[in-house]
């Protein structure tokens, strides 16, 4: 089965053809187009914004897709009006991908997963109505795939071969922990494809705590990666932080967590210090990263304490971060846990997730609604 995934959650248009036989995936294209420099000047993702290069960006990434998997055929396709109705929430791409789709053949697609959500409601529209669209020309299913299974299932792959992977099955029970700039929260499956979410954060993610604490800093966005190299700088130079950080929620006794008091802790701590120096900015990077990781360190022993789980499934943008895949990996030899972690460069949002996730399920049309649900079965 060939599948075409279509990711608009946030700031990254990404498009993926796979094909899939049994536990077997062959990526014939993955391609994303990042947003950064555009939302650079705001120090965060702009959703008016992101929904706009969405809708001008997906075109291109389609095209560039099909043409990667030796799928793109010149040809006449019959527009159908009924388009424009569907397309009506956003009328560039409506232009683009009309032009498009009557110069072009149906490709030897199956089925096409798009994301439904949870992510920004406006971008993720671009995606679900682009998707609908190809669906009525094409006169193929649409599958709407919850984002954070994505991030669960491309942890799973293990590569056979150059673009070749096998979807690998954990032990049971699993338990997966979604560490992104939008998301943080731990999940529990008894068998394959169901989750129960055991613990969340209160407030800001993981990801939105590195950012925010890196512009107190005056660090460029985004801020995670900037975070992640001071501190490992700090830790080769041995500098500690002039700035002692909480561990918010750490012993609260359940697996909720809390970030946005770090970020409060980082903005009081720099006013009471006054001008960082560089090294104490390399400390202070050191002191946040450390902070976090031994929050998600301690609620995944307690985790572990109460579920005896036998595999640890690692997801989203946050996994790209070298300490805390460092620190989940000795947590898991210790106990004798299956580790599931990324590739770095599947760690970030992307499409291939959503197309692997979109062949294990169906759906129909009417299903897709921009929200932010995880009923998954």
């Amino acid at each position: 089965m060939k599948v075409l995934g279509i990711e608009t959650s946030c700031d990254d248009t990404a498009i993926s053809i796979i094909e899939k036989d049994g536990a077997r995936v062959r990526v014939l294209a993955n391609i994303t187009h990042s947003q950064i420099e555009a939302h650079r000047p705001y120090g965060g993702v702009f959703p008016t914004l992101a929904k706009r290069e969405h809708a001008k960006n997906l075109v291109p990434a389609l095209d560039e897709a099909l043409l990667r998997a030796e799928m793109n055929v010149s040809g006449t396709t019959e527009v159908p009006e009924e388009l424009k109705t569907i397309l009506a929430r956003e009328p560039e791409l409506l232009i683009a991908l009309s032009a498009w789709l009557a110069s072009h053949q149906k490709p030897e697609i199956d089925q096409i997963a798009v994301t439904k959500g949870p992510g920004l409601e406006p971008a993720l529209w671009v995606g679900i109505n682009c998707a609908r669209a190809l669906s009525r020309v094409w006169g193929i299913p649409v599958v709407p795939v919850n984002h954070m299974e994505g991030h669960v299932l491309i942890s799973l792959l293990s590569p056979c071969g150059d673009d070749v992977y096998k979807l690998d099955e954990p032990r049971y029970p699993a338990l997966s922990l979604l560490v992104s700039g939008g998301h943080t929260e731990i999940l529990l499956s008894e068998k394959k494809g169901f989750y129960s979410r055991v613990g969340k954060t209160r407030d800001d993610a993981v990801g939105e705590c590195f950012d925010k604490t890196a512009r107190l800093m005056g660090l460029p966005y985004p801020g995670g990666p900037e975070i992640s190299r001071l501190a490992h700088e700090a830790r080769v130079q041995n500098l500690t932080s002039p700035i002692h950080l909480p561990r918010p929620m750490m012993m609260s006794g359940d697996l909720d967590m809390s970030f946005s008091g770090l970020k409060t802790a980082v903005r009081y701590g720099i006013e009471s210090h006054g001008t960082l120096s560089d090294d104490a900015r390399k400390g202070l990077a050191r002191e946040i990263e450390d902070a976090i990781t031994d929050v998600l360190i301690a609620k995944l022993s307690m985790a572990h304490e109460r579920y005896a789980y036998d595999s640890l499934v690692v997801g989203g943008g946050v996994t790209a971060n070298a300490f805390l895949r460092s620190a989940l990996k000795t947590f898991a030899e210790e106990r004798g846990i299956s580790l599931y972690v990324p590739r770095i460069d599947h760690s970030t949002d992307n499409a291939l997730m959503i197309a692997i996730a979109g062949s294990l399920h169906t759906g129909t049309t009417s299903d897709l609604v921009a929200d932010g649900t995880l009923s998954i079965a």
